[in-house]
């Protein structure tokens, strides 16, 4: 039987996606028709993006899976009218790999001072090297596929590395905590912190004054998990009084960044676009023919939600 499969993720978006899709389609599902409209009766799978015009999935009678390009759900993870499983992407190598060289690369930024000597108006001769790996403390906040990657390719340099999830792991080389009990432990001493955690009621404002104070003075925050993670008031009370040395922020609560808002000017916060980690179109598109192969085979989809949990 042929499978209907709507891609419901915006016309912008098909036009990067269409040909990537089919090709990889066909690979793995060649009797599928790949498709932007569709009577709801005969969809088997749609492939969703946050700003999708669908959000009425009640019509959607046969559907196996809805199956998201991104790997935040947070906008439709609530949708009553949904009742098929949701897949986010976790299984993206090129979004894996996206985050983990961001990570790698301002953990070693702040690790190894390198703001200092890229920007040095006054040209000042500070002998001093930084510490090695293992006497730095980085604690990553969020292991899910994509922290304990950043994990993994952190561990490889020997960094004193603590992590925290909300469920128990165990990861070579990383001090694992997890739970309520668990947060203040990985956070105590830490100088650099990675966000990685999704967005949940649970998550919102995880780094606020009371958490920060567990940080070692003049630590780092790094954030290119979700922007609600971070309290933003408190974040700017503790550069302006030194307990945090500096923010590295790739994603906001509102995005683009308002042009007046202060981490635009504030001299101990670096802003980028959103840019840590962008689903990309060749092995995103893979990963959603290999799912929906997956699923008709009666494999356990890959990256599916908890619903209950929010990712």
């Amino acid at each position: 039987m042929t499978l209907t499969i709507l891609f419901a993720a915006g016309p912008d978006m098909w036009a990067e996606y269409e040909r990537p899709l089919r090709d990889a389609l066909a690979k793995v599902a060649p009797e599928t028709r790949l498709v932007t409209e569709a009577d709801p009766a005969e969809v088997d799978y749609v492939i969703y993006a946050p700003k999708s015009p669908l959000q009425d999935f009640t019509p959607y009678t046969r559907l196996k899976a809805v199956l998201n390009l991104w790997a935040g759900v947070e906008t439709i993870v609530g949708n009553d009218t949904l009742k098929a499983p949701l897949v986010r992407m976790v299984d993206d190598e090129g979004l894996t790999r996206g985050m983990v060289e961001w990570v790698a690369g301002h953990v070693l930024r702040h690790h190894l001072g390198m703001d200092a000597h890229i920007v040095n108006p006054d040209h000042v001769w500070d002998h001093r090297p930084p510490p090695l790996a293992p006497e730095r403390r980085v604690t990553i906040l969020g292991l899910g596929a994509l922290g304990s990657a950043c994990a993994e390719a952190l561990a490889r340099f020997d960094f004193d590395l603590s992590g925290w999830s909300r469920s128990p792991k165990d990861l070579a080389g990383i001090a694992c905590h997890a739970g309520p009990e668990g947060l203040m432990p990985a956070l105590d001493g830490a100088e650099i912190v990675v966000m990685l955690l999704p967005n949940t009621p649970e998550t919102e404002n995880v780094l606020n004054a009371e958490t920060i104070s567990k940080l070692a003075p003049g630590a780092v925050v790094i954030n290119p998990g979700r922007g609600p993670l971070i309290d933003d008031d408190a974040l700017l009370a503790a550069l302006d009084d030194g307990r945090l040395g500096h923010a590295t922020l790739d994603v906001f609560r509102t995005e683009p960044l308002p042009a007046e808002h202060p981490f635009w000017a504030h001299p101990k916060v670096t802003v980028t676009p959103h840019i840590a980690s962008e689903t990309r179109v060749s092995t995103a598109s893979q990963a959603i023919a290999d799912n929906i192969a997956r699923c008709e085979a009666g494999a356990p989809l890959v990256g599916r939600v908890d619903r209950d949990a929010g990712y």
